[in-house]
C-alpha cells in the first residue's frame, strides 16, 4: 500500500552555527580570584601587541569566515554582548574588539547526532511547481553535542505522480536576530528574525530563552486557515532541561518567526496539534495530556488549552504503553484523518491512523487495528532503536506524504493513496 521512496535525508556534522561561549567558573575554594574568568581572558587579550592582535585575528578570520555568513559582524555582536559582563577596561581597537568576539564564541554542529521527526506543509511560493504538483516545506529536528535539539528546515518537490526530490542544502548555516522579547506570565514571547539573504536550508532556530535552552523539539507545522489567509503554526516541546512544555511557533513566510509559550493544563506536556481551521468557531487542538490516551481540546484562544476530553485510548497491542499524534490531523474533504503513533513491547514504535467525523472530530469513525508502518530490518538500527516517528504528513491530490523519522537517526519518506488508507481503515 505504501509507496517506499529511496530519498533519505541523513545528519550532516560539517553544517555548524555560532553560539555564545561561556568559559567554566571552579568553586572558590579550588580558584580563589577576585575576578570571573571572562575578565582574566579579556586582560590578556589587552596585553597583546598590535601586530600580534592582528596576526591572530587574520588566523580566526582564515579558519572561520568561509564557515558562518556574516562572520565579521558575528565577532562584532558578541564583543558587544560581552562588554555587560566586563570590568572596566581600556578603549579597544577593532581587531582587538573582534578578537574579543572570538573568544566568547564557539562552532557548534547543530545535526552532528541526529536529524528526524519531520513534519511537511505546502510552501508558500509555489510559483515554480510542476505542472500538477507542488513545492514543500519540511520542518526538521536537528540534534548536536549535548543532545540538544534545534528546529531546521528543507524544501522540495512533489510532481503529479508523486515523484518527490529534495532541493541540496545549503553548506553554510545561521541562526536568527532576536527582535524582540515580551515578557509574559508564562514565560517570553520572542520574534525571531532571519535575513532575506539567507536561504531556507540556512535557517536554524536554535534555543533562545531559559525554558527552550535543552531543546526545541518536535515541532508539528500546519498551514492554518482563516478565512482565506494561511498562517502556519508548529506546536513544539521547549525542553528546559529540568522541565518540559508547549509552545507555539507562528509564521507567513518561514523568515520571521514568532515563538510563544502556551497555558493551561495541556500545555504543561508534549505532542500538541493542531487543526488547520476553526471548528464550530474554536480552535481544536490534538494532545496526549496524560501520558497515555489521545485528547482533544477545544479553545477560544489560540494560547490556552485545558485538558479536553480523551479521544483514543490504547487498545491493541501495538499501543499499549501509549498513543500520541503524528501531526496535525489532515482535512480528507468529509472526514478528519489523524496519524498516530503508539508504543508497544519492548519500547517499539509504530504508526497508525484514525478517521475523525468532519463536524465533530469527537467521533471516530475507524481506526488502526494494526500498525501501518513500523520499523522492520535496517529502519530498527539508530539512535532509538525500533522508532518510526513523524511530527505531520500533507495531502496533495489523491497522494498523502509522509516523512518520518528512522530511531531517532534520519529520515526517510512514503506516499500512499488516500483512497487505499481511507479502505484499510474501514474494513
Amino acid at each position: 500500500m505504501f509507496i517506499h521512496h529511496d530519498l533519505c535525508l541523513r545528519p550532516d556534522p560539517r553544517r555548524v552555527i555560532s553560539r555564545p561561549f561561556r568559559p567554566s567558573v571552579e568553586p572558590r575554594d579550588l580558584n580563589p580570584i577576585d575576578r570571573p574568568r571572562v575578565n582574566h581572558i579579556v586582560d590578556r587579550i589587552v596585553a597583546l601587541s598590535p601586530e600580534v592582535v592582528e596576526s591572530e585575528l587574520a588566523g580566526v578570520l582564515l579558519g572561520f569566515e568561509h564557515r558562518h555568513p556574516a562572520f565579521v559582524e558575528l565577532l562584532d555582536t558578541r564583543a558587544a554582548e560581552m562588554e555587560v559582563a566586563l570590568q572596566p577596561h581600556p578603549v579597544l581597537g577593532v581587531s582587538r574588539r573582534r578578537l574579543v568576539g572570538a573568544y566568547f564564541l564557539n562552532e557548534y554542529s547543530f545535526e552532528a547526532a541526529a536529524l528526524f521527526n519531520p513534519s511537511i506543509v505546502p510552501h508558500p511560493d509555489q510559483s515554480d511547481a510542476p505542472t500538477g504538483g507542488l513545492r514543500f516545506i519540511m520542518s526538521v529536528r536537528g540534534v548536536g553535542e549535548g543532545h540538544i535539539s534545534s528546529l531546521t528546515f528543507r524544501s522540495g518537490t512533489m510532481t503529479a505522480s508523486g515523484d518527490l526530490s529534495l532541493d541540496p542544502a545549503a553548506r553554510l548555516a545561521r541562526t536568527p536576530y532576536v527582535r524582540g522579547r515580551t515578557p509574559m506570565p508564562q514565560g517570553e514571547e520572542i520574534d525571531a528574525v532571519f535575513g532575506r539573504d539567507a536561504t531556507l536550508s540556512e535557517r536554524v532556530i536554535y534555543p533562545i530563552t531559559e525554558a527552550q535552552k535543552n531543546g526545541i523539539e518536535d515541532a508539528r507545522f500546519v498551514a492554518f486557515d482563516n478565512d482565506g489567509v494561511t498562517t502556519y503554526f508548529a506546536t513544539y516541546t521547549a525542553y528546559s532541561g529540568l522541565g518540559i512544555r508547549s509552545e507555539l511557533l507562528e509564521t507567513r513566510d518561514f523568515q520571521e518567526f514568532r515563538l510563544s509559550p502556551l497555558n493551561g493544563t495541556a500545555a504543561r506536556n508534549k505532542g500538541m496539534a493542531l487543526f488547520p481551521r476553526k471548528i464550530g468557531g474554536k480552535y481544536a487542538m490534538i494532545g496526549r495530556q496524560d501520558n497515555e490516551n489521545i485528547h482533544l481540546s477545544f479553545s477560544d484562544n489560540l494560547y490556552s488549552w485545558d485538558d479536553g476530553q480523551i479521544l483514543l485510548r490504547p487498545e491493541y497491542p501495538w499501543e499499549f504503553v501509549q498513543l500520541g499524534n503524528c501531526g496535525a490531523p489532515i482535512d480528507l474533504g468529509d472526514r478528519w484523518l489523524l496519524l498516530t503513533h503508539g508504543v508497544g513491547a519492548m519500547r517499539t514504535y509504530a504508526i497508525g491512523a484514525a478517521l475523525l467525523d468532519k463536524d465533530d472530530p469527537c467521533k471516530v469513525i475507524a481506526r488502526s487495528k494494526a500498525p501501518l508502518i513500523q520499523s522492520l530490518g535496517a529502519e530498527r538500527e539508530g539512535y532509538v532503536p525500533n522508532v518510526v516517528y513523524s511530527c505531520g504528513a500533507m495531502r496533495h491530490g489523491k497522494w498523502l506524504v509522509l516523512p518520518y523519522g528512522v530511531s531517532d537517526l534520519y529520515i526517510r519518506f512514503l506516499t500512499v493513496e488516500i483512497d487505499a488508507l481511507v479502505a484499510t481503515l474501514m474494513a
